[in-house]
C-alpha cells in the first residue's frame, strides 16, 4: 500500500452484520479483509430493535476494521452509502502511523 492507511471503522447492527459481512467480502478490489468483533451500543442514539436488547438495555452490534488507502476507503463509503442508503450505519476513519506483521 503506497497511499497513507486508514482504519475504517464501521458500527453494525446485528440484524445486518451478515449483509455487511459478505458485501465487503465482494469488494475484493478494495477490500483485502477486515476484522469483526461483538459490540454492544449505548446512548441516546442507538435504535434497540429487539425486546431482548431492550431488556439488556444495549444494542448488539458488530464492529468492524478494515485497513485501507484513504481514497479507497472514500470508494468504499460511497458504495456502503448506495447500499445500505437508510440503515444508519455509523463509521469513523483514523489514521495509521504503522502497519506491519509480526512473523
Amino acid at each position: 500500500m503506497t497511499e497513507h492507511p486508514v482504519c475504517l471503522t464501521l458500527i453494525v447492527p446485528h440484524r445486518l452484520r451478515e449483509e455487511v459481512f459478505d458485501f465487503l467480502t465482494e469488494q475484493s478490489d478494495l477490500v483485502s479483509g477486515f476484522t469483526a468483533s461483538h459490540g454492544a451500543g449505548h446512548g441516546t442514539e442507538v435504535r434497540l430493535h429487539t425486546a431482548a436488547e431492550r431488556v439488556k438495555g444495549h444494542a448488539d452490534q458488530a464492529v468492524v476494521q478494515v485497513i485501507l488507502a484513504s481514497s479507497d476507503a472514500g470508494r468504499l463509503l460511497d458504495r456502503l452509502r448506495l447500499s445500505f442508503a437508510g440503515t444508519k450505519l455509523v463509521y469513523w476513519t483514523i489514521s495509521v502511523t504503522e502497519l506491519g506483521t509480526i512473523d
